[in-house]
């Protein structure tokens, strides 16, 4: 049985739907990733599943039992919110305890609890600190620990990091994985940042509008998109996109003309494409400099030299954006043509409604 599963789930305000029939079954102990881009429902969703919205239509099943009217603290949930939300003139202990104190549990149980939470988020020594005192990881730390005291059978996190700088959310990252570790516990999170997405979910869930539009593990999503929406979103720097038309197809594949950047003829059984107009994906890491199965010759108007790898942005034909990603330190010069190279297996193609065909 899931021990958390939509059905059917809507939300609207007033006319204006914005969660429209979401079906959706986490397991037992997964880290589970809800991402898109602004406005796509996310944060919405997770708040319905918290009961801070009201649901307009559907079912939510927490442990198989409906809590579509139970109220947030009888659904043994905890969120963790973008905002620390911590009170200043508290110590840590008392703010960790706080929920506890609410539900008027022993002093005995409180100093237990709060303490093994203290001890698993390593924060023992700021027990009798007040949170302006601790940096802003210590304090996201903090509210996380509140969060485990109550022992829910569920947690919600809704953009936990996003007030962190690079360097910091990086290492709270591995610390939410290291918890989910010792905990074991169901875990949704909420992002726009499809590397933490990457990097933490069992599970993704790719929102758009309302909608989801796939769910899968992390290299899942990766490798096999199912559409033009997903294949954008996933993967850092995105996926190039360039347009074409699906001149022919025979036991070889499906020939594919890019214009005046030449044609290719991918492994593809897709004869209904012929006539058709279509995408041609390739992420960025995919290219190689020099000649490969098929080449592309293009002039970078931008190169960014990082260490460890170079990022060069180059014009389309049709005014678009090409991005290529190129191990180390390669000799390449802004304003000078570039023949990039990738094999045709990885290579992604789309049909005329944004598709993947493979």
């Amino acid at each position: 049985m899931s021990q958390l599963s939509l059905k059917r789930l809507e939300k609207s305000f007033s006319d204006t739907k914005i969660i429209k029939g979401i079906d959706l079954d986490v397991s037992e102990g997964e880290f589970v990733v809800f991402v898109g881009p602004s406005g796509c429902g996310k944060s919405t969703l997770l708040r319905m599943i918290a009961g801070l919205e009201d649901v307009t239509k559907g079912e939510i099943e927490i442990g198989g039992n409906v809590v579509n009217d139970l109220p947030p603290v009888k659904r043994g949930i905890a969120m963790v919110f973008q905002s620390y939300a911590l009170y200043p003139h508290m110590t840590v202990f008392e703010n960790i305890a706080f929920p506890l104190r609410v539900e008027k549990l022993p002093n005995d149980e409180v100093k237990e609890r709060v303490g093994r939470a203290a001890k698993v988020l390593q924060l023992e020594n700021r027990l009798e600190q007040r949170p302006g005192t601790l940096s802003g990881g210590q304090r996201q730390r903090v509210a996380i620990g509140r969060a485990i005291v109550r022992q829910p059978k569920i947690f919600l996190f809704d953009e936990p990091l996003s007030n962190l700088d690079a360097a910091l959310r990086s290492e709270m990252r591995i610390e939410l994985m290291e918890l989910h570790k010792k905990l074991g516990s169901t875990m949704i999170y909420v992002t726009h940042d499809q590397v933490e997405a990457m990097t933490m979910a069992d599970k993704i869930v790719v929102m758009n509008a309302g909608r989801i539009e796939q769910i899968g593990s992390p290299l899942e999503l990766y490798h096999k998109p199912d559409n033009l929406f997903v294949a954008g979103f996933i993967g850092s720097p995105k996926m190039n996109f360039v347009p074409g038309k699906a001149t022919a197809s025979d036991s070889a594949g499906v020939t594919v003309d890019l214009g005046g950047l030449g044609s290719l003829t991918l492994p593809r059984q897709a004869s209904h494409l012929t006539g058709e107009s279509v995408t041609l994906g390739i992420r960025p890491e995919h290219l190689s400099l020099g000649k490969g199965d098929f080449t592309l010759t293009l002039t970078p108007k931008i190169v960014e030299h990082l260490g460890i790898h170079t990022v060069i942005y180059c014009d389309l034909p049709n005014g678009e954006v090409f991005i290529g990603l190129f191990e180390g330190n390669p000799d390449i010069a802004e304003g000078k043509p570039l023949d990039m190279g990738f094999s045709l297996d990885t290579a992604h193609l789309f049909d005329r409604n944004g598709l993947a065909v493979y």
